[in-house]
């Protein structure tokens, strides 16, 4: 070969050594599952690590897709890395070995540190994996350059005996060790997905509950109200498919409830276990609760309305017994993910769930299945814990939730919000017709108790209400509008029942929920 077809072989033998790395660590992890691979593992050891504003930076930039960003990113980065050691390798085979040990090291410490690893199956894993690469490395690079030889000046090496025949091999082995690192990734996958929980989930039923009856009526009436029916407005109640996920699990935390309980324990006179069944059984509360990330943008879609069934968290909390002195409710789930929020919250009459169902149904894997936290008035990252497993009760100044320490406040009311869901920002609408200016608008909590829109520097016009379903759930609301040629800006701020009307000043999420009206501006 010549230096310059030498230096690109070097390089992707170099690539495809860490791909085929990267896919024998996540074949054995799926074996092993739910214990991660490598990619996962260092995915999460990001998110547990990056400073806040990456975070937010990853959530601006790739929304609801920054998690298959972080694991694509992570994969795409260490190709790029093993990429260079193969080019650093065609003098010395040591830099190659040494540089993908140290990405077994790398990926042994992010197993080790995992909720679902440990140092025995990092070892495994981590240890298939650099061996994997470094066989795939040398094994490449002897068909790029025989270990020992001499790397030439393309004007002065001799010319190989047959440069043809060299090329052909070294593409066959390539070709082959490409294929069999793209079987071992696929395979990965279906081994992880023998350790689902969607079978399991698929065998719960939820018993009849009478306030279901009662709520399911409401929101008959609210879909029934002309406002419902309006084009582009969000529904009164999301289907679970389309309500938002944000949280920091990498992968999905699959729970078969055989196997799970939840203990709440801390400054409680009686530690206390509950089963899944005995969940079940006493889940008699159902109540649409409006949630909400603090992450969101004004005029965000990290916000949803869901009818909730289970638990009063106050039952269980009453049956353990809250001592004097317990001021704040620290809860964990599964992959070992905290919050926490004052005691005193949940005693002051709104709606705390330890919720097991959402929209009639189980709750989805995505959403927290088995059982999670669901606390009106409060954004997420305070209060709404899925994959429950611990209900620790503890004071505010001995402990501090995962997002607190990366700069968001430590308490998490929602603040009162509003938004445009039609027209569209950017929209063309024809001369003289009459426009639907409608969305919905939210305080839970409080509730809403009017909502106003202006157009360019007009009057507040007061839009029509849909339908109420509480307090802690959003409402829709709408006004006719005939549009008139031009450029124009609609705004819409919210009054919710205390009196407070939500303030124009423009702030970012951070650290604790965005303010301002939302603006559209569309043009006739």
């Amino acid at each position: 070969m010549t230096k310059q077809s030498t230096t690109i072989a070097s390089a992707t033998a170099g690539a495809l050594a860490g791909a085929m790395a990267l896919a024998a660590g996540e074949f054995v992890g799926g074996l092993a599952a739910p214990t991660p691979g490598p990619v996962t593992a260092v995915a999460n050891r990001v998110i547990d690590n990056a400073p806040g504003w990456f975070v937010d930076f990853g959530k601006n930039l790739f929304g609801l897709s920054d998690k298959p960003a972080l694991i694509l990113g992570t994969i795409l980065l260490s190709v790029i890395l093993a990429s260079g050691l193969g080019m650093a390798s065609r003098r010395r085979r040591s830099v190659g070995v040494t540089g993908i040990g140290l990405f077994g090291l790398v990926g042994f410490l992010a197993i080790a540190g995992d909720a679902f690893g440990g140092i025995v199956s990092g070892l495994l894993i981590a240890g298939t994996a650099a061996a994997a690469g470094i066989l795939t490395l040398l094994v490449l690079l002897d068909r790029v350059q025989p270990a020992g030889s001499v790397v030439q000046d393309e004007q002065t090496q001799d010319a190989p005996t047959d440069p043809a025949a060299s090329r052909r091999s070294f593409l066959g082995w390539a070709g082959a060790v490409a294929a069999l690192a793209a079987v071992g990734g696929a395979a990965a996958q279906g081994l992880r997905g023998r350790s689902s929980a969607a079978e399991a989930r698929a065998a719960v039923t939820l018993a009849p509950v009478v306030t279901a009856e009662q709520v399911a009526t409401d929101v008959a009436d609210a879909q029934a109200n002309p406002i419902a029916a309006t084009e582009g407005i969000t529904p009164i109640v999301v289907p679970n498919d389309d309500f938002y996920r944000i949280d920091t699990a990498l992968p999905v935390p699959q729970v078969d409830p055989k196997d799970w309980n939840l203990t709440i324990r801390g400054m409680v006179d009686r530690e206390l276990t509950f089963t899944y069944d005995e969940l079940l059984d006493r889940a008699t509360t159902v109540a649409p609760v409006t949630l909400s990330c603090v992450s969101n943008q004004v005029g965000g879609n990290l916000v949803g309305n869901a009818v909730w069934q289970g638990v009063p968290l106050i039952e269980l909390l009453d049956e353990a017994g809250v001592q004097s002195g317990a001021t704040q409710i620290k809860s964990v789930s599964v992959d070992g993910w905290d919050c926490g929020f004052p005691t005193d919250l949940a005693y002051d009459g709104r709606t705390a769930l330890v919720a097991v169902a959402m929209n009639g149904v189980p709750l989805p894997i995505d959403h927290g299945f088995p059982a999670r936290l669901v606390v009106s008035g409060l954004y997420g990252y305070v209060s709404a814990t899925k994959w429950l497993k611990d209900i620790e009760l503890t004071t505010l100044e001995d402990f501090d939730g995962y997002w607190i320490p990366r700069g968001w406040s430590k308490l998490g009311p929602i603040k009162t919000q509003s938004r445009i869901d039609t027209p569209r920002n950017g929209s063309a609408i024809p001369e003289g017709t009459e426009t639907a200016i409608a969305g919905v608008a939210w305080a839970p909590n409080k509730g809403i108790a009017k909502v106003e829109v202006r157009v360019d520097d007009g009057p507040w016009t007061e839009a029509l209400l849909g339908e109420s379903l509480g307090d802690n759930a959003w409402r829709q609301w709408y006004l006719s509008w005939t549009a008139v040629p031009g450029d124009h800006r609609v705004q819409v701020r919210a009054t919710d029942n205390t009196g407070e009307t939500q303030t124009e000043v423009q702030t970012a999420p951070a650290p604790n929920g965005a303010s301002g009206w939302h603006t559209v501006s569309v043009s006739v």
